[in-house]
């Protein structure tokens, strides 16, 4: 039975339409990352959950019992829902001891003083906290202040955990190194998680599912390596770095295994790609290709010549802009491959990395 399950589930203020016709079922245990811009409809999903805000249409369950349905008029209090929840801010109240802050969700509850103090301290322990039970909350680092945040979430044993942007605050290295600890402690502890990020890479290292949302829709709902490779749409291909695209026509399809092989020709170029539906000959395609599957001196099934135009070195890679055929090309390489402005390159693409959707 699914942890969460959101059916037709829709938020409107006013005029605006913030949420629209959400339907998701989050399997238990399973972690499950809301993921868009800003402004997409990805919080209000979350706090809808919560019982922070009331859903206009559609109904949602948590453990099979529904805790709210618009039709019905049904809707069930935040705490009474069993549900933990980190903000972006962490909500840390300054003038209260780490033991006070995550001991709150329990004495509000009337839970005996004994029973408080052991479990306050199975959760600082869980996120590694339990020598700072008595340090002022101001002293804390801002990511100790989030494991403090975590584990006020968990000390109530609730059955969802839900994340609002709660590493959004910390410097890149920080939140890399928490997602990475809190992802471990996800799968130990076995409990649902829906998150919420606005952060591509975030999504993909820390989800087993990713809710692809924008102007209030969930646009495609997979695992982040299958949203990655095969977007649904111009729209969802676009939001996971810099994408090429080339407009091209069909000229064959055929089925191949849970795709289609398509032969395109256009784009400065002519050869094979896949796709997730069959097209006809003569319908117009747009191939998206990834810069990092994009090789420089070889030829693969779809080619183009063009001169490097700027090299911008990261690190461990380079970006380079080429200009071919008229069109711009965005590749990603190794950094120990040397290219420098004016060079002449060959780009070329696998058909297994060139991916066909409709305009």
């Amino acid at each position: 039975m699914p942890s969460v399950t959101l059916t037709g589930v829709g938020r409107r203020f006013g005029a605006l339409t913030a949420v629209d016709s959400v339907d998701l079922a989050v399997e238990s245990a399973e972690f499950v990352t809301l993921l868009g811009p800003s402004g997409c409809g990805k919080t209000t999903t979350l706090r809808m959950v919560a019982g922070l805000e009331r859903n206009d249409t559609g109904s949602i369950a948590i453990g099979g019992r529904v805790v709210s349905d618009a039709g019905a008029d049904l809707f069930v209090p935040p705490d009474q829902r069993k549900l933990g929840m980190v903000f972006q801010s962490y909500a840390i109240w300054p003038h209260m001891t780490v033991f006070d802050n995550v001991a709150y969700p329990l004495s509000v509850r009337h839970v005996a003083k004994p029973e408080i103090r052991q479990r306050v301290m199975t959760a600082l322990k869980l996120v590694e906290m339990e020598a700072y039970a008595e340090r002022p909350a101001p002293a804390l680092s801002g990511g100790q202040q989030q494991r403090v945040a975590i584990a006020r979430a968990l000390v109530f044993e609730p059955e969802v955990l839900l994340l609002d942007e709660p590493l959004s605050n910390l410097d890149a290295r920080l939140r890399a190194q928490m997602g990475e600890e809190f992802r471990a402690l996800q799968r130990r502890l076995k409990i649902t998680t829906l998150y919420v990020t606005h952060d591509q890479e975030e999504a993909m290292a820390l989800s087993d599912r990713v809710v692809v949302m924008d102007k209030g829709r969930a646009l495609q709902v997979g695992a982040p390596e299958e949203v990655y490779r095969r977007p649904a749409s111009r729209t969802v291909a676009a939001f996971f770095s810099t994408p090429n695209f080339i407009e091209a026509t069909v000229t064959a399809c055929r089925a191949n295994g849970r795709d289609h092989l398509l032969t395109i020709a256009g784009g400065g170029t002519q050869g094979d790609c896949r796709a997730g539906e069959a097209f006809r000959a003569g319908e117009p395609v747009l191939v998206m290709i990834r810069p990092e599957d994009v090789t420089l001196g070889t030829t693969g099934q779809l080619s183009w010549a063009g001169n490097v135009i700027d090299v911008i070195f990261r690190g461990p890679r380079r970006t380079l802009a080429v200009e071919a055929q008229g069109r711009r090309f965005t590749v990603e390489c190794s950094a120990t491959r040397a290219a420098a402005v004016g060079d002449a390159v060959t780009l070329s693409v696998d058909a297994d990395n060139a991916w066909a959707l409709r305009p």
